[in-house]
């Protein structure tokens, strides 16, 4: 089967689209004719896993600061809010999915639009991807040498290869994202998924039992004696609760894109292994609810073990005041390890839009997927290794792009394409979706042209 242009093949083989949400959402979207012998179908486990990978990154360590900017309850309610329009942005995905036997984002956008919105979309997918996997070798290149050189002695030579950001990148490029990129279909990522995932585990876990490590106030000296293990009652370590100032607007945002994986939401969808709306949207339900309580649970503690004092990269403050921690170090590494993972994941998107963009729905080509790849990849790599301010620049464009996929887009095709009429429930809420993205994005580009303006 065609992966790349999986609702062709469905629509070639007469799906007739459901009228009546009651009498389909259990009912499996790809008949056994849609798929050909051979077919790999995805588990329910190993879907959510992936679902999960295209979540979590190395957003979670700046959650703790977002916490501390708005409060612990601003920040709960802020996180539901976001993980709830998440949920119901996939849910009018997946609805529409189910009424038009269309299991592809951009193909939506050629239904709601025509072509000039299926290459908008596709185009879209593809910066909003690229961007991300450059940011996330540039974290590679930047903090890998760092990690591996806290575990080695002072003796050890600062110009060995093994510790020059550039080689890394290439050999892990090479070596891992590479081998996985190739693969034909997302769901064999299912397996490195999991191991990603229990990486944020092991992360959130460390953070909880760090807590107890660190005395607060913190210490000046950035020193501690055995007798400084347990918290004081001072007043700057009381928590607090809601907190409103100009730093806020700056937790909006990065609480926002905490949950968008729309981009890998559909291609996991249609390898599902007998996909139904029900299914997927409980796919969705449980790598939302997951992520929200990682999220949650490694946000509070880390702020509870910094307060006022935390930082915008969290693992920065426990380098300060637990140096060569071994735990620290380890989890430092997992985390670098679960964005290495992340990155085959996110490449399978814009492979797919880049192959809809330059081939349309030509049947899939070995030849075709493994230059495409390539070529991506390399585009990744000069630009992690090149563009030094690379996280800068494709903020303002990610910004954009993240809240049209998460939000804008979802919310404009329902209301463009389903039959619904415009004061029904779905409706309605598709349109509270579309002004909050249209909030959120221009917040981001404020913060974001705001923070380019004050930097000294």
């Amino acid at each position: 089967m065609n992966y790349e242009t999986c609702n062709t093949t469905i629509q070639a083989n007469s799906v007739v689209p459901a009228t009546e949400e009651s009498n389909c959402e259990s009912t499996p979207l790809l008949g056994n004719a849609a798929r050909a012998p051979g077919h790999t179908e995805a588990s329910f486990c190993s879907s959510v896993f992936n679902l999960m990978n295209a979540i979590m990154g190395s957003g979670i360590l700046g959650l703790a600061y977002a916490m501390a900017n708005t409060g612990i309850v601003g920040f709960c309610i802020l996180l539901l809010l976001v993980s709830s329009l998440a949920s119901f942005s996939i849910h009018l995905l997946l609805k529409l999915c189910d009424q038009t036997a269309i299991t592809s984002y951009e193909d939506l956008g050629l239904r709601a639009f025509q072509k000039p919105g299926k290459v908008v979309v596709a185009s879209t997918i593809l910066i909003q991807n690229i961007g991300a996997m450059s940011s996330y070798m540039f974290i590679i290149k930047s903090e890998l040498p760092a990690a591996i050189t806290s575990f080695l002695s002072s003796e050890h030579s600062g110009n060995a290869w093994y510790l020059d950001g550039r080689t890394l990148v290439v050999l892990v490029t090479l070596c891992v994202v590479l081998p996985l990129a190739l693969l034909p279909k997302i769901g064999f990522l299912g397996y490195t998924s999991s191991i990603a995932f229990l990486f944020m585990l092991y992360f959130a876990i460390v953070i909880v039992i760090k807590k107890w490590t660190i005395p607060c106030p913190l210490p000046q000296n950035l020193t501690l004696s055995a007798t400084q293990f347990s918290n004081s009652s001072d007043s700057e370590c009381i928590p607090k609760l809601f907190v409103i100032s100009s730093k806020s607007a700056y937790a909006v945002p990065t609480m926002a894109f905490s949950f968008l994986c729309h981009t890998a939401v559909l291609p996991i969808y249609c390898e599902l292994h007998r996909p139904s709306k029900k299914k997927m949207q409980n796919v969705a339900n449980v790598g939302i609810s997951l992520s929200f309580l990682i999220y949650l649970v490694s946000a509070l503690f880390g702020y509870l073990t910094f307060y006022e004092h935390v930082d915008s990269e969290l693992l920065q403050g426990y380098d300060w005041y637990l140096p060569r921690d071994v735990l620290v170090m380890s989890v430092r590494l997992a985390i670098l390890l679960a964005v290495l993972l992340t990155v085959p994941l996110i490449h399978f998107p814009a492979r797919k839009s880049a192959i809809m963009l330059a081939l349309g729905n030509r049947p899939f080509s070995w030849l075709s997927h493994c230059l495409v790849t390539i070529a991506l990849l390399s585009v990744v790599l000069l630009l992690a290794i090149y563009v030094p301010d690379i996280r800068n620049v494709f903020g303002v464009v990610g910004s954009t792009t993240s809240t049209c996929l998460l939000f804008v887009y979802p919310a404009l095709f329902y209301l463009r394409i389903s039959t619904d009429p415009l004061k029904s429930p779905q409706a309605l809420g598709a349109v509270a979706l579309l002004v909050f993205g249209a909030f959120v994005g221009l917040l981001s580009l404020c913060v974001i042209i705001i923070s380019w303006v004050q930097k000294p």
